[in-house]
């Protein structure tokens, strides 16, 4: 099968699209045919070297945890899942070595959930890693219909799904951008906010008596978050353990079938959207590597595996 791989550590300039063995389909596996995949910050961090004192890897390495795609064949007892079924997943394994960047993907049954049916290709390759983050997030934090919930990132992957949910969930959302996405974020259904200086009385002119629940999802903004807390409120960040020594909760996604069925199913019910910024071919993963790097996009980068970029 063709896939892009890497086999030492370095910039996008060490991927390369090679030919490789299909994968084993093991007991509890299901064999995955790949339609799209999404670029996320951590694939990057990963083939850079970043996170080796973390996470094993084995070389040559196949990047990329989002996948969407068709059931080819099961492996001795699964049973979730038959051929021709559609699905996505957060394929995030024990060690990095088979990933989604590949025509075809073995992951266990128990990371797989049913595409959801509102969404295309493209958009159902960019919902698994960003979506299960809001979602996990916000579940643990207790969101209930009726609160204020602030977001920080609010115009990134992971806030622009934490917004929508929010307001699935029957939150009200305050959110952080810069002015230009300000639009963008009341599409979602957002009070937008811009971050910076003054951040703490914007957020105060909207609810003078603090917010009861503060999702971080860019990171730098402890000192904003516990001045707009409202006593009592519960906050997390998915990248600064620091907000554990505040009472907060330093959280990073877990790779759940379920809670990705869940997600599925909310989105389908409240046409929740995938914001995607460009699809690339396969053979041009480096160059979606390059653009996520620069982070000046506004959606998912998406690689079309099998089918139209």
């Amino acid at each position: 099968m063709k896939a892009i791989t890497y086999s030492e550590y370095g910039s996008p300039d060490v991927l390369e699209l090679t030919e490789r063995p299909m994968p084993k389909v093991g007991p509890g596996m299901v064999l995955v045919k790949v339609k799209a995949a999404s670029v996320n910050p951590v694939d990057w961090k990963i083939m850079a070297g970043y996170l080796d004192a973390a996470m094993d890897l084995q070389f040559p390495a196949i990047p990329g945890w989002d996948v969407a795609g068709v059931v080819e064949s099961v492996g001795i007892d699964a049973r979730a899942f038959q051929p021709s079924d559609e699905v996505i997943a957060y394929g995030r394994k024990d060690y990095v070595h088979g990933g989604s960047f590949a025509e075809y993907i073995a992951l266990p049954e128990r990371l797989l959930a049913r595409k959801p049916e509102s969404l295309g290709w493209n958009e159902s390759a960019g919902l698994p890693l960003a979506g299960l983050t809001a979602y996990q997030v916000l579940n643990r934090l207790g969101l209930a219909s009726g609160e204020t919930v602030l977001i920080h990132g609010g115009a990134g992957g992971v806030g622009s799904l934490g917004i929508q949910i929010a307001v699935a969930l029957g939150a009200k959302v305050i959110a952080t951008a810069s002015e230009k996405n300000h639009e963008f974020l009341r599409s979602l259904g957002a009070e937008p906010v811009a971050y910076g200086e003054g951040l703490v009385e914007r957020v105060r002119a909207l609810r003078p008596a603090g917010v009861e629940v503060v999702a971080d999802f860019a990171g730098g903004n402890l000192e904003a978050t516990l001045a707009v807390l409202a006593e009592g409120g519960r906050h997390a960040s998915i990248a600064d353990s620091e907000v554990e020594e505040h009472g907060g909760t330093w959280m990073w996604v877990s790779p759940v079938g379920a809670d990705l069925q869940e997600l599925a199913g909310l989105v389908d019910r409240n046409n929740i959207r995938v914001e995607v910024a460009k699809v690339l071919p396969l053979a041009q993963s480096a160059e979606a590597f390059r653009l996520n790097m620069e982070g000046h996009t506004r959606g998912k980068i998406v690689v079309a595996v099998d089918g139209e970029a």
